[in-house]
């Protein structure tokens, strides 16, 4: 089994970010609101890519293997003081090849354990694509509850697509 080192990742880490990222958008196409088309049409991806690493409203974590980076997520808190007690789980990819080997539930640790370091933050909320048994399990073994689903949440090319709406309560 290889060894797993989940951090946070930084300006640097951007190149690798960024092409997970394209890998993320054409392999889980669905789980994202981000196209690939969309994706690979902007200018400087990669600076972008640190611009947003660098943001102190999102704290991206990052899965390394020997292989390199192979998963990813990001934390999001809100700006605004009516918002505090909230955070979000965005952007969570795991490689194919490295699914099933616990790396998701360690990004979602890792995300947790800064969320309740940072002070304010009383609940983490994310979004799933209500066909994604899979994640829609890790979430729920973790202590996510679903408390709505957004009808028609996603349109692509091949019809609408339902979104859950789940909630940890830290």
């Amino acid at each position: 089994m290889t060894n797993t080192v989940v951090t946070i990742l930084h300006e640097g880490d951007a190149e690798q970010y960024w092409n997970l990222r394209i890998e993320a958008l054409k392999e889980a196409p669905d789980a994202f609101l981000t196209t690939y088309e969309e994706a690979v049409q902007r200018e400087n991806p990669v600076d972008q890519t640190a611009e947003r690493l660098s943001d102190e409203n999102n704290i991206t974590f990052g899965a390394f293997t020997d292989e390199g980076l192979v998963g990813v997520t990001t934390l999001q808190f809100s700006d605004k003081r009516k918002e505090k007690h909230k955070a979000f789980l965005l952007a969570m990819y795991v490689k194919p090849q490295y699914q099933n080997r616990g790396i998701a539930k360690q990004l979602i640790f890792k995300a947790i354990q800064t969320a309740r370091r940072q002070g304010e933050v009383e609940q983490i909320h994310l979004s799933v694509v209500s066909t994604n048994n899979a994640a829609i399990h890790l979430y729920e073994s973790i202590g996510f509850k679903m408390y709505a689903t957004e009808p028609r949440a996603i349109k692509t090319d091949k019809g609408y697509l339902d979104e859950h709406l789940m909630v940890l309560s830290l």
